[in-house]
């Protein structure tokens, strides 16, 4: 196992602060208490603008993929601003260790830790690939666990703040309510984990958000798919969410967890159609019908209040891919990004974006590349593929998505 980088020791955790890039805003609030109740300093960079991505290209090469340059560019642009001191801060990097360009985000970080002249800041990728170790931050069961449930919270009020951002009558009132939510759940955390508790949140949380005043009308719905940080950055995104509910839309978009379960299941595949990892595949399968356990908790919590409309389970995501795509399709997205923009025209969303960076060529190939044969057995599905780049006009990246709501506007209305 390579040791040749700066390591964050256990005398790290009471001297540095941990700097963590913000993909999901929702999540990672809870994701950061979660580290903050194990004993470490963080900080969540909610920055934003232009000089993130002029930053990212000045320490790491163009052709390197989008969210490499913002989440880079965020990192460096966060030591260089004098709000910290470097020689005390430490860089946490989610990292998956799939097969694409983002395998290389670590080193890619490293390289341009070094170019700033910053090379003594240690950089820890989060993940269970066990890539790396850290002795002041073990990669962790216990602490993945915590994680997870953060993250169940997490889809639960982005699912229903999407729903109710586009007909509240009082705008603002979902996004305060989530951000009340937000502070509950996060002294919550504090206490453990307990099912019992965590079942009755869900129900609070419901009942709280179909108290909001609602326009009785129906929006159009977009569903959102695409490569994880540009799905769900609105960094990277252009704040695509806001710009859809802006323009009358109802953002539905499957859920990070989903996600999780995407690599768990793609472990148990490795073994079942490529005999590999032998050790790991009962651990995969155990872990597997945990998270689906406990998104069929919440699932459930929602059908029995009646007013919100549930996410899909992932088992049945699963099932939706077969007939279009093989389960050992997994570098970057893979299936997964195909199973879902079947799960949404499945669930009655025709209207699909599919965000990918320029040149993310896993993404382009399930992505971009799969949307005829959806089309062929899915008459009527509406999707449109947005390019995210640093070079990338934001002005022709919303033409597209305004004739995808004319689209989907007359459709309704037909």
């Amino acid at each position: 196992m390579n040791t040749n980088y700066v390591q964050f020791t256990e005398e790290m955790k009471s001297t540095h602060t941990l700097l963590i890039p913000n993909m999901l805003p929702i999540h990672f609030r809870l994701v950061q208490r979660v580290l903050e109740n194990a004993g470490y300093k963080t900080e969540l960079l909610e920055t934003h603008g232009p000089h993130i991505a002029e930053t990212g290209l000045k320490y790491v090469h163009n052709d390197t993929c989008y969210p490499a340059i913002l989440v880079i560019g965020q990192l460096i642009d966060a030591l260089q601003s004098g709000k910290y001191d470097p020689h005390k801060c430490a860089l946490l990097q989610f990292q998956t260790g799939g097969g694409c360009r983002a395998s290389n985000y670590v080193s890619l970080l490293r390289k341009a830790l070094i170019n700033a002249g910053m090379d003594d800041v240690p950089v820890i990728p989060l993940g269970l690939s066990g890539i790396e170790t850290h002795p002041g931050f073990p990669n962790s069961v216990p602490l993945f666990y915590r994680m997870a449930h953060a993250v169940l919270y997490g889809d639960l009020l982005m699912a229903i703040v999407n729903q109710v951002r586009p007909v509240e009558k009082n705008k603002g009132e979902a996004m305060a309510l989530c951000n009340k939510w937000t502070d509950v759940l996060v002294k919550d955390l504090e206490h453990g984990i307990n099912a019992r508790r965590m079942r009755k949140n869900y129900r609070a949380i419901i009942r709280d958000f179909a108290k909001i005043p609602r326009e009785d009308r129906k929006p159009v719905r977009v569903g959102v798919v695409g490569e994880i940080y540009v799905k769900f950055s609105p960094l990277g995104n252009n704040y695509l969410d806001d710009f859809l509910v802006s323009e009358g839309a109802e953002v539905v978009m499957p859920g990070l967890l989903d996600f999780f379960n995407y690599c768990v299941y793609n472990g148990i595949m490795d073994f079942e159609l490529y005999h590999l990892g032998g050790a790991k595949h009962l651990m995969n399968r155990i872990a597997y019908k945990f998270l689906c356990a406990k998104q069929a908790d919440m699932i459930a919590a929602i059908k029995e209040e009646g007013t919100f409309r549930p996410m899909t389970p992932f088992t049945h995501t699963v099932d939706l891919a077969k007939d279009f795509v093989g389960h050992g399709t997994k570098m970057g997205e893979g299936w997964l990004l195909v199973a879902e923009m079947i799960e949404l025209a499945d669930s009655g969303v025709m209207n699909i974006v599919c965000t990918q960076p320029f040149g993310c060529l896993p993404n382009h190939i399930c992505g971009k590349g799969m949307m005829k044969p959806i089309k062929e057995k899915i008459p009527g599905a509406n999707i449109v593929a947005i390019d995210y780049d640093a070079g990338a006009s934001a002005v022709n990246q919303e033409n597209r998505l305004k004739l995808m709501l004319s689209a989907a506007r007359r459709n309704q209305d037909g």
